[in-house]
C-alpha cells in the first residue's frame, strides 16, 4: 500500500478529506432515508417513484451543463463549493423538518429532489476539479482515488446507521442529521490555506467556451470511447438504489435494516475499488474495459442469487468492479485533458454518468415493477457488457489490441506508442 495515501501529506488536502468523509456519510444517509420513505411511506412498493426520484435528482446535470462547466472553470471553486454545500445542507433540513411533521408528500420528494439535483449540478464538476488546485498534478490521481475511497468509506457506514435510524427514529431525523453533517466540510473549506492552492490559470470568457469543450472532446478517440462507455454504464447500471431496495422488499421481504445492510456491503467493495485505484499512478482504456465486463458479469451473478447471504457477496464483487470503471473514468478524463479545458471536460464526464439515469432510472425502475428486480440487474448487467466490448472496438482500432495466452494466461497487451492528443483549441 506504499504511496497509497500519499495525498494526505497535503494539509489543505487532510482538512478537505475530514471533512468530506463526515458529509458524505449524511449524504449516505439520506440517499437511503429517501428511497425507503418514497418506496414504504409514500408508496406501495413502487420501484418506478424511486427512478422518477433519481431522475430528477440527476437530471438537471444534463440541462445544466452549459452553466454548471462555466462556472467550474471560471469561478473561484472554494467559494462556489461553500455556496453549494451550504445550499445542500439547506434542502436536508427542509426535507427533514417536513417529513418530522408527518406533512410531506410525494411531489414533495420529488421538488426536493430537482432542487438538490440543480444544485448538485453545481457542486460536482467544481468539488472534482478542485482537487487539482489542493494537490498538484503529481498527486492528482492519487487524490481522486482517495476522494472515492472516502466516498465509499461513508457508503459503508451511512447506509447501515440510516436503516437503523429509520427503524428507530424515522426517515426525518435521518435528513435532518445530514443536514447538519455539511457543517463538517464548510468548515474545512473556511480553514483552507488559499495561498497554498495550485490555481490555474482561468480560461477565457469567451462566447461557445461549452462548444470548445465538445469539440475537445470530439477530437480525442479515446475520450470519445471512454464517455460512450460511461453513457450505458451511467444509464442502466448504476441504478443500484432500485437494484438493491427492491431486491430487499420484493424477493427477500426484509426490512430497512437489510436494506441498508447490503448497500453498505456493496461498499466494502466500492472502497477496495478505490483503494487499489489509489496505487496507480496512471489509469489506462483496458483497465476500463476489466472494469465494465466484471461488472456486467456480477449484475448478472447477482440476478441469480436465492438469498440476502450470497447477493451481498457478488455486491462485493460489483462494488470493486464499478468503483475501479468510474474512478478510473474520472482519473484518466482529468490526467489527460489540458488545465484550461478540465472543468468543461468533467462537467461534460459528470453529465454523462449522471445524466443518463434519467432515461435509465424509470426504466430499470418499470423493468423491475413489471419483470421483477432480476430482470432489472440482467438490463444493469447488458450495459457494463455493451460498455467492454465498446473499449475492444477502440483498442482494436486504435491501439493495435492483441489478445492471447503466455504460459497458459491469457495475456492482453496494446501498442503504449499511441497516446492522447491535444488538438483542440484551449480558450
Amino acid at each position: 500500500m506504499k504511496g497509497t495515501f500519499r495525498s494526505l501529506k497535503n494539509r489543505n488536502y487532510r482538512l478537505w478529506a475530514g471533512g468530506a468523509v463526515v458529509s458524505n456519510i449524511g449524504t449516505w444517509m439520506q440517499r437511503i432515508a429517501q428511497d425507503w420513505l418514497v418506496l414504504t411511506g409514500l408508496t406501495h412498493h413502487s420501484a418506478t417513484a424511486v427512478g422518477v426520484v433519481m431522475s430528477l435528482q440527476f437530471g438537471p446535470m444534463v440541462l445544466l451543463l452549459p452553466l454548471s462547466g462555466f462556472a467550474a472553470d471560471h469561478l473561484d471553486r472554494r467559494k462556489l463549493l461553500i455556496a453549494t454545500q451550504a445550499a445542500m445542507g439547506v434542502l436536508a433540513l427542509g426535507l427533514g423538518l417536513l417529513t418530522i411533521s408527518g406533512a410531506v408528500q410525494l411531489w414533495q420528494v420529488y421538488a426536493f429532489a430537482l432542487l438538490l439535483g440543480c444544485v448538485t449540478a453545481f457542486d460536482s464538476p467544481a468539488r472534482q476539479t478542485f482537487v487539482a488546485e489542493m494537490v498538484g498534478e503529481a498527486d492528482l490521481s492519487n487524490a481522486v482515488a482517495l476522494n472515492s475511497t472516502s466516498f465509499n468509506a461513508a457508503r459503508m457506514i451511512g447506509p447501515a446507521v440510516a436503516g437503523l435510524l429509520i427503524a428507530g427514529v424515522g426517515t426525518g431525523w435521518v435528513f435532518l442529521i445530514n443536514a447538519a453533517s455539511f457543517a463538517a466540510v464548510l468548515v474545512a473549506l473556511w480553514r483552507l490555506r488559499v495561498a497554498d492552492l495550485h490555481r490555474a490559470e482561468k480560461a477565457l470568457r469567451t462566447r461557445g467556451s461549452l462548444a470548445d469543450g465538445f469539440r475537445y472532446v470530439r477530437q480525442r478517440p479515446d475520450l470519445m470511447a471512454v464517455l460512450f462507455m460511461l453513457l450505458l454504464i451511467g444509464t442502466f447500471g448504476l441504478n443500484f438504489a432500485i437494484y438493491i431496495s427492491t431486491m430487499a422488499v420484493s424477493v427477500f421481504h426484509a426490512g430497512a435494516g437489510t436494506y441498508g445492510l447490503l448497500t453498505s456491503t456493496m461498499a466494502i467493495g466500492s472502497i477496495a475499488g478505490a483503494l487499489l485505484a489509489a496505487q496507480r499512478d496512471k489509469p489506462s482504456i483496458p483497465l476500463l474495459m476489466i472494469g465494465a465486463g466484471v461488472f456486467g458479469l456480477g449484475c448478472m451473478l447477482a440476478a441469480l442469487m436465492p438469498n440476502e447471504l450470497l447477493f451481498a457477496g457478488v455486491l462485493v464483487i460489483i462494488g470493486i468492479s464499478a468503483q475501479t470503471f468510474t474512478t478510473s473514468t474520472l482519473s484518466l478524463a482529468q490526467m489527460t485533458t489540458a488545465p484550461a479545458m478540465r472543468g468543461r471536460v468533467i462537467a461534460i464526464v459528470l453529465a454523462i454518468a449522471m445524466g443518463g439515469t434519467p432515461i435509465g432510472a424509470p426504466i430499470v425502475g418499470w423493468v423491475a415493477d413489471t419483470l421483477g428486480p432480476r430482470w432489472a440487474l440482467v438490463i444493469g448487467g447488458a450495459s457494463g457488457i455493451g460498455a467492454a466490448l465498446v473499449a475492444i472496438r477502440y483498442l482494436a482500432r486504435h491501439r493495435g489490441l492483441q489478445v492471447g495466452f503466455v504460459a497458459g494466461r491469457l495475456r492482453i497487451s496494446t501498442d503504449d506508442s499511441v497516446t492522447p492528443g491535444d488538438p483542440a483549441p484551449l480558450r
